[in-house]
């Protein structure tokens, strides 16, 4: 018994450690963001965000690529395959001195990247299901979430030390360690009877079975409009921070700060998600959601922002109520997905990821002098959401009778 709940922990942490070199890459770069953009001769600080929003594109058509494959060839094979891409992309980085190929090789990460994130969630769902998967994710979540904590802080430190270059050759180092140790102790998840022959036809039988899942669909919508809000946030908070309030410095701190309440969130929602079940959690966490959004806009409404202590403790609260959302949304999409669990976790985060991005760019556009824009796309992705909830259950109630 010990020795299999030592296995478990293991997988667990390296579930997490394989998502994180996700977050690392995203995160790590956002202290980054101005010296990039002077050094790439950009005239409009405003394109600086895309350094963030385009490796986000890349992972949702990498999903969508590399997911299907999984079901036919293993899912250890397509996280090597990916990695490779994924140097490759870094080197492109680190070399070029151009803003549009600085794009492109961002893009090109997130693709690669797109396969460990996306096999990581597929090997869940292979080793456990229900209420206790969503427990698996929600821990997994947890320890990825700790990483935007440091991320900042490392990349800062990165690149005061040495220069920001380095920040990609550290993701690397951090990305071959992690890789090495999944290569020697992570044995292949997917049963032989659950293998799919690789045909080109795959992609279309398996997208078809996906859309055919109403539940399937309807979570990967809202966890679109969720991360999309939360995108928005991620890639103007270096701009809010140290634009709108003068805290540069103090800018890596507050966002480890309001990743904790992500962290803490997801911790809660693994100890209460098998006693309590996914669906009750999501629906009170979107009404807080809602709620949190709407009060901040009538109380701010003008285009004087708050003070930074009151934006903090709104942002506190509407991170910790998405650290409800992010695991078990994921966890409910792909429930009844196990015997398409690759292209399933596959279509989930591409169709999810897609709709963020242009979500993310088109609010972020107005987050220029003031954060309650911001609060407004968090209102209107909410409603939202919660309207594609409420239609889900009363679907599931009326089959059901």
């Amino acid at each position: 018994m010990q020795n299999q709940k030592r296995t478990q922990f293991e997988f667990v942490v390296l579930m997490a450690a394989l998502m994180s070199i996700v977050a690392l890459s995203i995160d790590a770069l956002l202290p980054a963001l101005p010296m990039i953009g002077d050094y790439l001769s950009v005239t409009n600080p405003s394109e600086n965000p895309k350094l963030i929003t385009s490796i986000f594109l890349g992972l949702g058509f990498g999903q969508l690529i590399f997911g299907p494959l999984s079901d036919s060839f293993g899912r250890k094979p397509i996280v090597y395959a990916g990695f490779i891409l994924f140097i490759i992309a870094s080197i492109i980085c680190v070399t070029t001195k151009n803003f549009e190929m600085m794009l492109f090789g961002r893009v090109l990460q997130g693709v690669g990247l797109a396969c460990p994130r996306t096999m990581s969630i597929a090997m869940i769902r292979d080793s456990y299901e229900g209420d206790y998967m969503a427990k698996i994710i929600s821990i997994v979540v947890m320890v990825f979430i700790l990483v935007p904590v440091v991320a900042p802080t490392l990349g800062q430190f990165l690149m005061n030390h040495y220069n920001w270059q380095f920040i990609f050759t550290f993701n690397l180092i951090f990305g071959v360690l992690v890789v090495l140790w999944f290569w020697i102790r992570q044995p292949e998840t997917l049963k032989d009877n659950y293998k799919i022959p690789y045909r080109l036809s795959i992609f279309k039988t398996g997208t078809v079975q996906f859309f055919r899942i109403r539940a399937a669909v309807i979570y990967t919508l809202l966890s679109g409009f969720i991360t999309g809000s939360f995108m928005v946030y991620l890639s103007t908070s270096q701009q809010i921070f140290e634009k709108q309030y003068g805290l540069a410095k103090e800018f890596p701190l507050i966002f480890a700060s309001l990743a904790i309440a992500v962290g803490l969130a997801t911790f809660f929602n693994s100890q209460l998600v098998v006693k309590y079940g996914m669906k009750r959690i999501v629906h009170l966490a979107m009404w807080s959601f809602i709620t949190t959004s709407l009060v901040f806009i009538l109380i701010f409404n003008s285009d004087n922002n708050p003070s930074v202590e009151i934006l903090i403790t709104f942002f506190s609260i509407q991170f910790f109520t998405i650290g409800f959302l992010f695991g078990n949304l994921r966890a409910l999409a792909m429930e009844p997905m196990g015997h398409i669990a690759g292209i399933g976790s596959a279509l989930n985060g591409f169709i999810s990821t897609v709709m963020a991005v242009p979500i993310a760019n088109f609010i972020g556009k107005y987050v220029i002098d003031s954060v309650t824009p911001l609060f407004v796309g968090f209102l209107v992705c909410g409603v939202i959401s919660m309207g594609l909830f409420y239609f889900n259950i009363s679907k599931t109630s009326k089959s059901s009778h």
